[in-house]
């Protein structure tokens, strides 16, 4: 039998445009083979996911407390001159009750009630400064006191040793009170140790 004849199925003349059939399981029908030049398909497994979208970084946070005009900016200090007239003002509020205890040194009811209005006031003084950062004068200046580190108020009780760091500026001629005329930061001696600045508010 030759394996050109017709009746051998394995003598069939193979079709040049079709492929030889593979070995083994019958071609599945619907299968074309690839083409040549075409790149390989992904390897099998999971599908690959889609790539997630790079997040935009968090803009910078401003300064706390104090306006900034751009990263790092400087706060805004306040001059000598604002403190000075800011120290003026707070006098002339203590000015009032202590009339009373000037009017009343020959009358201790008068001069009790003198007493207590002028302490009245510093306990009033010292608690809006440590909430608020101002006191009246400062206030009537424009300018207020802050934690140098987070620019937030300092708190009662911070003022208050505040207040008692003033001793500080006294000492030497009274140079730690001119100190914030020359300084960098415009700080007192007493503001070097509380780590506080006074900036301008408006």
């Amino acid at each position: 039998m030759s394996f050109g004849s017709p009746n051998n199925p394995y003598g069939q003349p193979q079709d040049p445009q079709q492929g030889q059939p593979g070995y083994g399981y019958p071609q599945q029908p619907g299968y074309q083979q690839a083409p040549q030049g075409v790149p390989p398909q992904q390897g099998y497994g999971y599908p690959q996911q889609p790539g997630y979208p790079q997040q935009p970084g968090y803009p910078q946070q401003g300064g706390y407390g104090y306006p900034q005009q751009g990263y790092g900016a400087t706060p805004p200090y306040a001059n000598w001159g604002q403190r000075f007239g800011g120290t003026i003002v707070d006098g002339l509020v203590f000015l009032v009750p202590y009339i009373l205890v000037i009017v009343g040194r020959n009358n201790g009811a008068i001069r009790a009630i003198g007493l207590l209005a002028v302490l009245g006031v510093a306990i009033w003084q010292l608690i809006m400064e440590g909430r608020t950062g101002q006191t009246v004068g400062k206030k009537a200046l424009g300018i207020r006191l802050v934690k140098e580190a987070t620019g937030q108020p300092i708190g009662v009780g911070m003022a208050f040793v505040r207040r008692i760091a003033h001793i500080l500026d006294s000492l030497a001629c009274y140079l730690g009170w001119l100190w914030p005329a020359w300084d960098s930061k415009r700080q007192t001696f007493a503001d070097k140790v509380c780590g506080t600045i006074v900036i301008r508010s408006n």
